[in-house]
C-alpha cells in the first residue's frame, strides 16, 4: 500500500490512526512506534519527528485500539491483551505497511509488546528494539502508582485532559487500568519471551521511574542471550522521551546507526 503522511490502517475489526514520518519502508530502515497505556499518536509530541531528523529513518506511529482516533476496545480488556497485541494485530500491521527492515521502539505498554513480539517470532527484518521504561513483570510499587492513577482520574480533571487526545477517555483510561489492576494480572510476567530474543536490546529508563525499578533492567540483562545496552537518565520518571527528551534522543539514535551499520 501506499501510506500517506497521516490516516488510518483497517487491521480485522480495528481501525488504527497512524503517522508516516520521512521515507517510506522500502526506501530505508522504519522505526514503529508503539505507545504506552494512556498514549496515542498525538502524545508522542514532536519526539517522532525529531527522530525521524536524527536517524533518516521512516518514522511510523499508530494509535492501538482503544486509544487516539482508533476504534474503541470492550472492556474490560482481557489480561492478556500485550501479547494479543504482539499475536494478533502487530504482525499484520507490519505486513500492511510494507515493513521491510529497521527496529520497534516501545514504551511502558509498548515497550512490552515489542519484547513479547521479538520473542515469539523470528523476523529477520528486525534489526534491534529499544524499549523505553520496559515492564517484563509487576512489581508491588508499579502497581501502587496504578492504584494512585486511578483516584487521580476520578477526582481531577485527568479525564478531561485525556480527552484532547483520546475521543474515548474512559475507554482508553479504564481498558489500561483496569486491567492492572485486576487481582489476576499479578501473575503477569514476560521474562520467558526475553531469552528467545536474537536482536539487539536498548533500554532506556528513568532512575526514578515510578512504574519500575532497575530491577526491570536486571532481568533482561540475566535472562537475554541478545546483546543488552541500558541508559539509565538521573531524575527521570516513567517518560524519558519527554523528561529527557535530548538524552533519549541521542541514545536511540546512537543505537539505530549501530544496528544499520
Amino acid at each position: 500500500m501506499t501510506l500517506s503522511d497521516s490516516g488510518f490502517l483497517d487491521i480485522g475489526a480495528q481501525r488504527l490512526e497512524y503517522r508516516m514520518l520521512g521515507p517510506r519502508p522500502g526506501e530505508a530502515p522504519t522505526l514503529v512506534l508503539l505507545h504506552e497505556g494512556l498514549g496515542c499518536v498525538g502524545l508522542w509530541g514532536d519526539f517522532p519527528d525529531r527522530l525521524q531528523q536524527a536517524t533518516g529513518c521512516g518514522v511510523f506511529v499508530y494509535s492501538r485500539a482503544g486509544y487516539g482516533q482508533s476504534s474503541p476496545v470492550a472492556l474490560p480488556r482481557p489480561l492478556t491483551y500485550m501479547h494479543d497485541e504482539a499475536r494478533d494485530v502487530l504482525p499484520a500491521l507490519l505486513d500492511q505497511i510494507g515493513f521491510q527492515s529497521g527496529l520497534l521502539i516501545g514504551h511502558s505498554d509498548g515497550a512490552s509488546i515489542a519484547a513479547i513480539y521479538a520473542g515469539t517470532h523470528q523476523d529477520h527484518r528486525l534489526s534491534g528494539l529499544v524499549l523505553m521504561a520496559p515492564h517484563f513483570f509487576t512489581e508491588d510499587m508499579g502497581i501502587a502508582a496504578i492504584v494512585e492513577a486511578k483516584k487521580t482520574y476520578e477526582t481531577t480533571d485527568l479525564k478531561a485532559k485525556l480527552a484532547r487526545w483520546h475521543k474515548d477517555p474512559d475507554n482508553a483510561f479504564k481498558g489500561w487500568n483496569g486491567a492492572w489492576l485486576d487481582p489476576g494480572f499479578r501473575q503477569w510476567d514476560i521474562t520467558e519471551q526475553l531469552a528467545y530474543i536474537r536482536v539487539p536490546i536498548l533500554i532506556v529508563q528513568g532512575e526514578d521511574d515510578q512504574y519500575g525499578t532497575v530491577v526491570q533492567i536486571e532481568m533482561a540483562e540475566r535472562e537475554c542471550y541478545c546483546p543488552v545496552e541500558v541508559a539509565l537518565l538521573p531524575s527521570v520518571k516513567h517518560n524519558p522521551a519527554r523528561e529527557a527528551t535530548e538524552a533519549t534522543l541521542k541514545a536511540v539514535a546512537d543505537f539505530v546507526a549501530r544496528t544499520q551499520a
